[in-house]
């Protein structure tokens, strides 16, 4: 079964992420796919390069990344979304004429057409946080 995963929860101040990880790796663990993550409202803040948890703390972050690498799950952070909040990638910076760029490099910026996407692909879909 494939899986479309929307985040909406900010990282740190609610549960969504967290919820949305240990979803994600049991859905793995018994076989299935996730067809998409998209990040959106206060979730872009995943997308972050800049965020440096305290080491005896859980690092979300490194969480998310280390588990889309490792089963090349399709992460998006919605564009919109993420530069409302100040978060934007190098194409962006230059777009817009800014200085600096804060998006990690894994991360990939796109539209709420990515979700809609997830959601035909997907057999079903879930969202945490919001």
């Amino acid at each position: 079964m494939k899986f479309a995963v929307l985040i909406q929860g900010a990282p740190y101040s609610t549960q969504a992420a967290y919820s949305a990880l240990n979803f994600c790796k049991a859905v793995l663990s018994e076989g299935h796919e996730i067809y998409r993550v998209f990040l959106y409202q206060d979730a872009v803040h995943l997308s972050t390069s800049l965020a440096t948890p305290p080491q005896d703390e859980f690092n979300i972050y490194a969480a998310w990344t280390d588990l889309a690498r490792e089963h090349n799950i399709d992460m998006v952070t919605c564009i919109a979304a993420a530069a409302r909040r100040g978060l934007i990638d190098e194409r962006e910076a230059k777009r817009h004429n800014k200085t600096h760029f804060n998006l990690a490099a894994d991360a990939e910026l796109s539209g709420l057409g990515q979700w809609i996407d997830a959601m035909i692909h997907a057999d079903r879909s879930i969202s945490f946080g919001g």
